[in-house]
């Protein structure tokens, strides 16, 4: 990586580098964001499975 900063130092492309390295963030970001995002549905879901399983168990008994 220090090599393609140098060169784009040496060129002047500073603008170039800062928008390479937000693009790099923020698409780390989003995939960050959604791997969270669907470990926090795995979540939900085994919530929803247990308490139908908890519904069922002691539901029945009216």
């Amino acid at each position: 990586m220090p090599d393609v900063a140098q060169s784009f130092i040496e060129r002047g492309d500073l603008a170039h580098l800062a928008l390479l390295l937000w693009a790099g963030g923020a698409s780390w970001l989003l995939v960050w964001s959604l791997r969270e995002l669907a470990s926090a549905n795995r979540r939900f879901d085994a919530f929803v499975r247990e308490l139908a399983r908890f519904n069922r168990k002691y539901g029945a008994e009216k």
